[in-house]
């Protein structure tokens, strides 16, 4: 299978992947309203945890590939900082939307923020293994980091409009 059509089945799972979380997360995940502060504050620490070996890796590679913690890195420590880099643009655009769509969602709202923050801290493994290992888990892990922030976004206009 060509390298093109791989990446084309990986964002398709990573869609699916995407529909399954915002809508089982919808259907068995209730948190009362009442807690939608601290429900927001811990839906970001799977993504947290998971940039944290991130940041700790590429710091590892830094200090022990160049010697003096900041020359230049291998292929595969070049590799993990734009893995790293690209989940911090994530994270920041998954903080930009989350929070609002979890107030406008209702008492759905915090139940699906945990389980998006759950998803992301999964999908971004298998991005970052896939980097290394497999174009199909690459894009299995962006599609599932992206997709779920679009649908959420989507929805939560909806519901904003309605």
């Amino acid at each position: 299978m060509s390298v093109k059509r791989t990446v084309f089945l990986g964002a398709g799972i990573g869609l699916i992947w995407s529909v399954a979380l915002l809508v089982g997360a919808a259907l068995f995940v209730q948190i009362p309203v009442f807690a939608l502060i601290p429900t927001i504050m811990t839906a970001y620490l799977a993504p947290g945890l998971v940039m944290m070996a991130m940041v700790m890796r590429v710091a590892m590679r830094r200090f022990f590939e160049a010697g003096s913690g900041m020359g230049s890195l291998s292929e595969a420590g070049e590799l993990d900082r734009q893995v790293l880099q690209n989940t911090v643009e994530q994270l920041v655009l998954a903080a930009a939307i989350w929070p609002a769509a979890a107030v406008i969602l209702g008492p759905a709202g915090p139940g699906v923020i945990i389980a998006l923050g759950l998803g992301f801290g999964a999908a971004r493994v298998l991005f970052w293994v896939g980097c290394h290992r497999s174009p199909l888990l690459r894009s299995v892990g962006f599609a599932g980091t992206f997709f779920p922030t679009v649908g959420v976004t989507f929805w939560a206009l909806t519901a904003l409009v309605s």
